[in-house]
């Protein structure tokens, strides 16, 4: 759990909304993006399934968008930070756009709409 808390936390600015022990070494952590939206739950896979899927719930595909209010701030924070970024960024007609992946290779849009 600490690892991730690190990453959402502290390289992307997500805020922590709850870490809860459960017992037994499981705990309830989540996070959200500061300022609101959804939030994520930090679970620990158990079983091999669930290994197997880390990173790649949906095919290979983005699975979340990370919108803000400055595209360039964001993306140079992040950056510096060590995020990886596997697409540069891009113009399209709605807006500025960046793909990088999270600690476990889950993909995400940093997005500033037009």
């Amino acid at each position: 759990y600490d690892p991730a808390i690190a990453f959402y936390v502290g390289t992307l600015g997500f805020t922590l909304t709850s870490d809860l022990d459960m017992g037994g070494g499981k705990r309830w952590v989540t996070v959200q993006p500061t300022g609101g939206g959804a939030s994520l739950l930090l679970a620990r896979a158990v079983t091999p399934d669930q290994s197997a899927a880390i990173g790649n719930q949906t095919g290979g595909r983005v699975a979340l968008f990370l919108e803000t209010d400055d595209f360039q701030r964001d993306f140079d924070a992040y950056t510096a930070k060590g995020v990886e970024f596997v697409r540069p960024p891009n113009i399209a007609p709605y807006g500025t756009v960046a793909v990088f992946r999270d600690l476990y290779g889950n993909l995400w849009d940093l997005i500033q709409y037009s």
